[in-house]
């Protein structure tokens, strides 16, 4: 019995999650353009258009995951040989923080791999 509750809160514990992108991203807005950089290092790209600067952060990965092995002979249906191809999962993430008067004024992000 006096393992449970410890027991309950690792379980606990082990289906938390991180918080959203939007959540986390959220605490720059307000904050100066050089802290910015100071906490996410310097931007892939930069736009300046209508008073507005743009700083563009970029991150993209490719994973490899192996096929199935060949498994020759009876265990298969028909007795013919299993394969798959590896499967190549690529995955990129653009965010791009809107700069006004010094001040980052809002962000937005797109892809695949923004999490």
């Amino acid at each position: 019995m006096r393992w449970l509750v410890p027991g309950m809160l690792l379980l606990l514990a082990a289906c938390a999650q991180e918080p959203p992108l939007e959540t986390r991203l959220q605490p720059f807005v307000g904050q100066s353009e050089a802290a910015l950089v100071g906490a996410l290092g310097v931007p892939s790209a930069t736009y300046e258009t209508g008073g507005t600067r743009f700083l563009q952060y970029e991150e993209r990965s490719t994973t490899v995951y192996p096929g199935d092995p060949f498994w020759p002979g009876p265990y298969r249906r028909f007795g013919g040989p299993i394969y798959s191809p590896p499967l190549v999962v690529a995955r990129a993430c653009s965010i791009t923080f809107g700069v006004r008067e010094g001040r980052v004024s809002g962000f937005t992000f797109r892809g695949n791999g923004c999490r």
